[in-house]
């Protein structure tokens, strides 16, 4: 069985209710594949409004919950939280909450590990800075970031892998198809040595990086490519063609 193409739309800390009713808009007028799995990642404070609005075939994600089920962590939310509005997709790990709010490997891997417990689908980033890429450090780093939360999971079903080299996040500057492919195989070889072949077959991996309605076809017909983690382009209406990329 092959691994289902997977597109998600990370919004990170942007919309208002009239933005997210339009984004919902080109959503439901689509159309968006069937044979593509399709998650938004919403703020916090709009999970509910996007949940109960949006087409059925467009689940919801958290863009971050932390490995607690609740207490004194102002600010922070909970996998539970999350489960108790119907929320079941988390991202996890992103670039800019390594860089700016300084999570470690370590805290990105036990916050992996509470969310799968609290039975969510997990969205775990990974990826190089321009300094680690052009130290040649590309696969080094992620390895680590992927060995960090091999050392607190076991089952690896609910997880999603996105590859995004920090260099190409909102920069405009995308990884060549040839240069993704590349760390998508060294990862997935790297999987099946270091976890398990059948880790390695079934895990999707995304790609994410300055992804667009003109770059994603390419992009999606390299082997170890299983989706994207869309930034800026999922709030435009060209998200509804990147979804569609594998047409």
């Amino acid at each position: 069985m092959g691994r289902k193409f997977i597109v998600g739309g990370n919004w990170k800390m942007n919309g208002t209710k009239a933005q997210i009713t339009e984004i919902l808009g080109f959503l439901q007028k689509g159309p968006l594949s069937a044979d593509t799995e399709v998650v938004v990642g919403v703020p916090a404070i709009y999970l509910d409004y996007v949940k109960s609005s949006a087409p059925a075939n467009v689940q919801v994600a958290a863009q971050n919950c932390y490995k607690a089920e609740k207490g004194a962590f102002t600010g922070e939310i909970s996998p539970a939280m999350l489960k108790d509005i119907g929320i079941n997709w988390v991202i996890l790990g992103h670039s800019e909450r390594r860089q700016i709010f300084g999570e470690s490997d370590e805290l990105i891997a036990d916050k992996v590990a509470f969310a799968l417990s609290n039975e969510l689908k997990v969205i775990a980033c990974i990826g190089e800075t321009l300094d680690e890429r052009e130290a040649g450090k590309t696969e080094e780093v992620v390895f680590r970031q992927t060995q960090a939360i091999a050392n607190k999971i076991k089952d690896w079903s609910n997880v999603v892998l996105a590859y995004e080299p920090v260099w190409a996040i909102g920069t405009g500057k995308t990884a060549t198809p040839q240069q993704a492919q590349e760390v998508h195989q060294s990862l997935r070889q790297w999987i099946s040595k270091n976890i398990s072949a059948d880790v390695a077959n079934s895990i999707r991996i995304q790609y994410g990086g300055s992804v667009t309605g003109a770059n994603c076809k390419e992009l999606g017909s390299q082997p170890d490519i299983d989706g994207f983690l869309v930034g800026g382009a999922s709030l435009k209406p060209e998200f509804v063609n990147i979804v569609n990329a594998k047409e």
